[in-house]
């Protein structure tokens, strides 16, 4: 049964110099986030096997709570605190959850 929740996935990789502080950034906004109304879950993942590798993992009750969250100050903070210190682009995947 299709339902209003979405999800994302967002995979980060920090330059090697990058890493502790790209993690501090992703832990507060994780910790920010998962006070939001509409989220129903919020972790931040680190590959065991390259320490540089992110994967956030967002779970939405809406199309509408993830928009009102991607414009809160902390999101914003985050995206101009993190983004300098990532060896590449994000990649961000949105799904609808379908079952």
């Amino acid at each position: 049964m299709a339902t209003d929740a979405v999800r994302v996935v967002l995979r980060l990789t920090a330059r090697p110099d990058t890493i502790n502080a790209l993690k501090a950034v992703l832990l507060k906004l994780t910790a920010q986030s998962r006070k939001e109304t509409g989220c129903t879950g919020y972790e931040v993942l680190q590959n065991k096997a390259d320490a540089a590798d992110f994967t956030l993992f967002e779970a939405w009750t809406s199309e509408s709570a993830l928009d009102a969250h991607l414009t809160t100050p902390h999101v914003q903070q985050a995206f101009s605190q993190g983004i300098p210190l990532l060896a590449g682009p994000p990649d961000r995947r949105q799904y609808r959850v379908i079952g």
